[in-house]
């Protein structure tokens, strides 16, 4: 059984109506390993619906919480807005409304296209509307209870007169403020910045709970009954452990089932971390990923496994795979040894269900290398044709992905795999061993079906007929056509350039 209905199993035996909440802070670009926790929460929730539960799928944007501080992307000048809620600080780039927006637009239009339908909440917008006034009062008034819990569970020693909530400065506009008395409705409180005053806590925006309380405080507000976290939140001690204790002692509600996930890593780099840089944007994952592949990297690996993002040569064996996947789906391939829930991984790979589509019948390497031979899609689409029968091919589906290997060429391609084809015979000395090379090659190309594994094995025969190192004659093709000594698989390569202009370029080499 495959993960995601593993836990729909455990929720279904708890009830039959759930709320399955995910939440990110848009503090910097929301990157890949941020949407490891959206879509771990959606196939669930997917899983729920599939057994006829009453599901509801949330998503918080903690756009209440303070810059902590200036990250390497931003500017200098955004040193005065640090501690100031992400809602209230201008755009960077000034075509949204505030800083927050500006990183969430994009992550919301990722998960639009991933197939992720969530209700969204601003937790400005919430404070604002008073949700949060019951709980605040509640924590306030078990303050000590709070502070003892986080204290035994945590190990960590927190000041004497410290409080469950940071208010938001009158003078400053940061969550820098202290309460030092408290009388409900009234809180006094002293800020960083020297200012003291009188708050009504019965007013929005005034302040906002710390993450250890927030969190408790928002499984009840919202009713939540799952969630999916990183392992940072579940190590002993951390603020799941306290989250918990606070949730069942302070506002009496049961903490939602968990689900931990691992971190995803960008190769040889690390876990991911935006205020690091160590990351890749979700919204530049899906410029160079079809929506449904991003989900499949998801789906296919339980979520205590960490994963390694890789932008490179990986990334084409990725998109393979997938077709490998379909294809199977879809009884074109028999399944391969050690695959599990092959045809569940397939399904919740799919952003808006399964298709009754025809698979995609060329690879993604094959079409990097055709991506580079073209001058446009209905050019590549000329071209793929020498290898494939395109004749029920969805042209929709294809142009994505012809557009999306366009952008990771541009962006992220190694350059072992980049080239251009030369329009003339590049200038090179050709010897006698060469000379008698492309001779053998020449007559061995005229008589074999224009096929990449025909073309690939006629060029390796050709070699040992002479007695040329293999590798050195596949460096004398690549020579003649791109100007380098390495390139493509030469088979899929060449078949895409087409016999004739195979044949001619042989010919002007030849003749040189």
């Amino acid at each position: 059984m495959h993960w995601a209905d593993v836990a729909a199993e455990h929720l279904m035996k708890k009830g039959n109506e759930h709320v399955l909440a995910t939440a990110i802070t848009p503090s910097g670009p929301i990157h890949v390993g941020n949407l490891r926790e959206v879509i771990t929460t959606e196939a669930v929730y997917r899983a729920l619906k599939d057994r006829g539960a009453k599901a509801k799928l949330i998503f918080i944007a903690d756009t209440f919480d303070p810059l902590r501080k200036v990250y390497p992307f931003l500017p200098k000048e955004y040193e005065k807005y640090v501690g100031m809620p992400l809602a209230e600080i201008p755009c960077p780039c000034k075509q949204h409304d505030n800083y927050a927006e500006h990183f969430l637009e994009p992550f919301i239009h990722v998960m639009d296209e991933l197939g992720i339908k969530p209700k969204i909440y601003r937790a400005y917008d919430v404070y604002k509307e008073g949700r949060y006034n019951e709980a605040i009062k509640i924590a306030l008034d078990n303050a000590d209870k709070i502070k003892a819990i986080i204290e035994k569970i945590s190990g960590r020693d927190l000041p004497d007169d410290w409080m469950p909530f940071n208010v938001k400065c009158e003078k400053c506009g940061k969550l820098y403020g202290q309460i030092y008395e408290y009388e409900y409705p009234s809180a006094k409180y002293r800020c960083k910045c020297g200012h003291e005053g009188i708050i009504d806590l019965r007013k929005s925006l005034v302040g906002k709970f710390p993450w250890r309380v927030d969190w408790p405080a928002r499984w009840k507000i919202f009713n939540v009954t799952f969630e999916a976290f990183g392992k940072d939140h579940a190590a002993s001690g951390s603020s799941w452990d306290t989250g918990k204790e606070i949730a069942k002692q302070v506002f009496n509600y049961e903490p939602p089932m968990p689900l931990v996930y691992e971190f995803i890593h960008l190769k040889g780099k690390g876990a991911m971390h935006g205020s690091t840089g160590v990351a890749i944007a979700a919204s530049e994952a899906i410029k160079i990923l079809p929506a449904e592949v991003l989900r499949f990297l998801f789906m296919k690996y339980e979520p205590n496994r960490h994963i390694e993002f890789d932008t490179g040569f990986s990334l084409l064996d990725l998109i393979d795979e997938y077709d490998r996947y379909e294809r199977i789906y879809f009884g074109m391939d028999e399944k391969i040894a050690g695959m599990k829930d092959e045809k569940r991984v397939y399904e919740l790979s799919q952003p808006y269900g399964v298709k009754a589509s025809s698979p995609i019948k060329i690879s993604y390497r094959h079409l990097a290398i055709v991506a580079q031979i073209a001058k446009d899609f209905d050019e590549a689409i000329e071209i793929i044709k020498r290898k494939v029968e395109l004749k029920d091919y969805d042209e929709t589906r294809l142009k994505e992905r012809y557009e999306k290997i366009i952008y990771w060429l541009k962006n992220y391609a190694p350059k072992e795999i980049k080239f251009e084809v030369k329009k003339e015979m590049p200038e090179m000395e050709i010897n006698e061993k060469e000379r008698e090379f492309l001779n053998e090659l020449k007559a061995g190309f005229e008589s074999i079906e224009w096929d990449a594994e025909k073309i690939h094995t006629t060029i390796h025969e050709a070699a040992k007929k002479v007695g040329m190192q293999a590798k050195k004659a596949f460096s004398l093709i690549y020579r003649l056509f791109i100007g380098k000594d390495r390139g493509p698989r030469a088979g899929y390569f060449l078949q895409s350039l087409g016999k004739k202009f195979v044949m001619k370029r042989i010919d002007d080499a030849l003749n040189a």
